[in-house]
């Protein structure tokens, strides 16, 4: 069983013996009379109506559609982001036949790969041409541009986000020509588009740096809050990758550590790692007359389960399938910092918000050079939120985020926030210049949709 499938097992066992904001707020519907064919992302938090959707199949195809274009152009990836990034009245171009491997250097362990091929289809993908991804995120239904605009990342102390690893990219700008960037050629530009928001252009493919394929070992336990906190440096210091999961109304942690082997692979089995989360929201709804008794009985049974293991290759264990939906907020903030930050969330979501069953992940990643990366500059743990898609988390998560603020967090680009134009100023060094950056390539704001022009000042 993973960490997942541990929670199914508990809350089985154990069963058986919501202030609205303009970053928060849903959209509003729009007349199916005037635009008949809406998008929406994978939540179903962000809604619009584009005039025009495009799905070019090569790159010449997105060039001519983005010259002959009139109004804003938005892309859109696999639609897993949960902030305002997307949504737009005008053109909304899906990348995702613009997919697959471009070439692959074989000695120097790096593949170019289109901009619209999803995560889950690299790591087989890379395998065939003796390489693997460095680090991975534990959702890889993103498409690649999707995940390094938004400086998309996995666990790892020693490990930065999947931007880190990019040695070139390659976009579409506002007048339709191929810009090529890396360290070496035109570096500012690549600085800038190694976390862009997709505001400098649409990324049509990106060169990665990788490493040879590998196993992975990952061993899962339960720990009490207190300790488990306590360790987590250490922890995230011994080990590859190593994250945690901190379960409300439970006093319990389960540590997740994923370190290198040369052991065989061990089969997981066909079991359903996402029948947990809705047996916890089963465990609330029984126990919500007593969340002191809904700590007693599952945070004991959770001291009694042992220790998990499975072996597997690093593609195959990283990422794990998200079918049961939700919304959420992450912010990453100073790694010196991040547990007494958990301390303060934990204390607000158990005297505040007995309806919370997800479990708080907090995932340790090493500083970066991208000028819009949220680790740029300086190690963190990311801290994240989530409230069933069904429920409604402006209450919640209006309560949290000053905690996270209040800690100098930066929020993940893809994730609900209210960071406003000033706090991203005063939290990035590099704001002005990747503005300056943008200006230079689309003056005209072919790129940018409502929110954008919000965060960067423009009417």
């Amino acid at each position: 069983m993973n960490r997942r499938h541990l929670i199914k097992s508990l809350i089985a066992t154990t069963i058986a013996s919501s202030i609205p904001t303009s970053a928060f707020a849903m959209p509003p519907p729009a007349s199916a009379a005037t635009k008949k064919y809406p998008w929406r992302n994978w939540s179903g938090n962000q809604e619009c109506f584009p005039s025009l959707r495009a799905a070019p199949s090569n790159v010449a195809e997105l060039q001519t559609l983005i010259r002959g274009s009139k109004g804003n152009i938005r892309a859109v990836g696999a639609g897993h982001s949960f902030s305002r990034l997307v949504p737009t009245d005008d053109t909304l171009v899906s990348i995702r036949r613009i997919a697959g491997l471009k070439r692959a250097d074989k000695a120097n362990r790096t593949a170019s790969i289109y901009a619209g091929t999803i995560l889950n289809e690299i790591g087989p993908m890379l395998a065939e041409q003796d390489q693997a991804l460095i680090n991975m995120p534990d959702i890889d239904q993103q498409t690649l541009s999707g995940a390094i605009c938004t400086a998309t990342h996995g666990t790892g102390q020693s490990l930065g986000s999947m931007s880190s690893y990019i040695k070139e990219i390659e976009l579409v700008t506002a007048t339709g020509d191929i810009e090529t960037c890396s360290e070496s050629t035109n570096p500012d530009l690549f600085r800038a588009a190694q976390v862009s928001l997709g505001a400098l252009g649409i990324i049509t493919s990106v060169t990665l740096q990788n490493t040879a394929p590998f196993k992975l070992k990952r061993e899962s336990n339960w720990m009490s809050f207190e300790e488990g906190t306590a360790q987590a440096h250490q922890m995230a210091k011994d080990n590859r990758n190593f994250e945690f999961f901190y379960f409300p109304f439970t006093g319990m942690i389960l540590t997740d550590k994923l370190n290198k082997t040369l052991e065989a692979v061990q089969e997981k089995g066909e079991l359903d790692g996402n029948s947990g989360i809705m047996d916890l929201k089963t465990a609330r709804d029984y126990l919500s007359w007593s969340s002191k008794l809904r700590e007693l009985i599952l945070g004991s049974y959770m001291k009694t389960i042992e220790t998990t293991t499975i072996i597997d290759h690093s593609y195959s264990i990283y990422a794990t399938e998200r079918n049961v939906r939700f919304n959420e907020m992450e912010y990453h903030l100073p790694a010196e910092t991040a547990m007494q930050a958990l301390a303060e969330i934990r204390q607000a979501i158990e005297s505040q918000f007995d309806e919370v069953f997800f479990p708080i992940e907090c995932r340790f990643i090493h500083s970066e050079d991208a000028w819009m990366s949220p680790f740029h500059g300086r190690e963190s743990v990311s801290i994240a939120v989530h409230r069933y898609f069904e429920e409604d988390y402006q209450p919640f998560f209006k309560v949290i985020e000053p905690i996270l603020q209040k800690y100098e967090g930066r929020p993940h680009w893809g994730k609900l926030n209210t960071f406003s134009a000033k706090q991203i100023s005063e939290a990035y060094p590099r704001f002005n210049d990747f503005k300056a950056i943008r200006q230079h390539y689309d003056p005209n704001g072919k790129f940018l949709n409502t929110y954008l022009k919000e965060i960067f000042e423009l009417s």
